[in-house]
């Protein structure tokens, strides 16, 4: 046993920093909010290439506390969660606890619907009177992150399963009348490059926040990030001993807020100003209404506060409804502009910012 024990540590990927990664600040809180509160459902990230998204969300996944699970199970299940269990996840006295990161799992754009899902091997099912299922990409990503980059370029069947298993927490494999269902809760992270299409809008609408980044124009901050860069690529020990105390105090932030959220409050006044704004958007359905609450909440919860502001609402509401705006078809994603001037009326504010 003692060889699995030490597999992690010697095959352990040297990850950049999450506290130092510099800019894309939409992007970066987009991404925490739905690990402290994952029920808002996910981000697609859309932006030019080379600006950092890969590297960003695998430093997210790297920054989070480790999490308990049962020794041996492919699902990474819960042991102090039993509701969330595959039937053929048993959790007796001999089952044994062990610690690990938070899983975070790169979906490849090949990749087949039986590699995402899993399959169940029908002749060893018939042979041996067992269910007999490999599992697939979802099941590794349970309780961590899924990550799909280029998801505008995959296929769209596959972009419903995905969302359907992010939505319910549960992933189903049926065939020849052999079922199999078992935990497939994560943070669904979709990113993609405009140039190359964008997500049909029935999928778009499912993700929870839509984040837009730019490459930095700034030349002081360009060659602030390629240094940062240049020093990691140089020593990366060494560049990450530098940043560990930053780390543990955002990993201690984001404990504290998953712990706080359930506490935090809203005005009734202010749910149904944000409903008038979806209203007054013609936002169809009502997930723009819930997510915003529940991100509006989660903002609040990061900074340690448990009653959520207009201002808190403010720094969400475009990442939460800017891709569900009906749009004529030649026009890309409102760049928050309409978002803003809705909410600045419905809330009697000044209009901050003209995209």
């Amino acid at each position: 046993m003692s060889p699995t024990a030490q597999a992690p540590m010697t095959a352990r990927r040297v990850v950049f920093p999450f506290t130092a990664i510099v800019g894309q600040e939409e992007m970066k809180l987009a991404l925490l909010l739905n690990v402290i509160d994952p029920k808002i459902g996910g981000v697609m990230i859309m932006g030019d290439r080379g600006t950092g998204k890969s590297t960003t969300i695998r430093a997210l996944a790297d920054l989070l506390p480790e999490i308990d699970v049962v020794a041996d199970d492919p699902f990474n299940s819960d042991p102090n969660d039993p509701d969330w269990m595959s039937s053929d996840t048993s959790l007796s006295n001999s089952s044994k606890i062990v610690k690990k990161k938070v899983p975070m799992v790169d979906l490849p754009l090949g990749a087949t619907e039986d590699r995402v899902c899993g399959t169940i091997d029908i002749e060893k099912a018939l042979s041996e009177g067992v269910k007999a299922f490999e599992p697939g990409l979802l099941a590794k990503a349970n309780r961590g992150i899924l990550y799909v980059d280029e998801v505008n370029l995959l296929d769209d069947h596959l972009v419903d399963v995905l969302l359907d298993s992010a939505a319910s927490g549960w992933n189903t494999v049926e065939r020849e009348g052999i079922s199999i269902r078992h935990p497939a809760r994560f943070v669904l992270v979709g990113s993609g490059n405009p140039e190359e299409g964008e997500l049909r809008p029935q999928l778009l609408d499912r993700f929870g926040m839509h984040a837009e980044i730019h490459t930095v124009k700034e030349p002081a901050l360009r060659v602030k990030i390629v240094e940062e860069r240049a020093e990691f690529d140089q020593n990366p020990l060494e560049y990450i001993q530098k940043h560990q105390s930053a780390q543990e105090v955002l990993q201690q932030q984001i404990v504290t807020a998953q712990e706080k959220l359930p506490h935090v409050e809203m005005e009734y006044d202010l749910r149904v100003k944000i409903s008038e704004v979806c209203s007054e958007l013609d936002v169809d359905g009502l997930r723009g209404d819930i997510v915003t609450n529940r991100a509006a909440k989660a903002i609040a919860a990061f900074e340690g506060r448990t009653e959520a502001t207009v201002d808190d609402i403010h720094r969400v509401i475009v990442l939460c409804l800017r891709h569900r705006l009906r749009k004529d078809p030649l026009e890309s994603i409102d760049s928050g502009y309409k978002v803003e001037k809705a909410f600045s009326r419905v809330f009697g504010l000044e209009i901050t910012s003209e995209e």
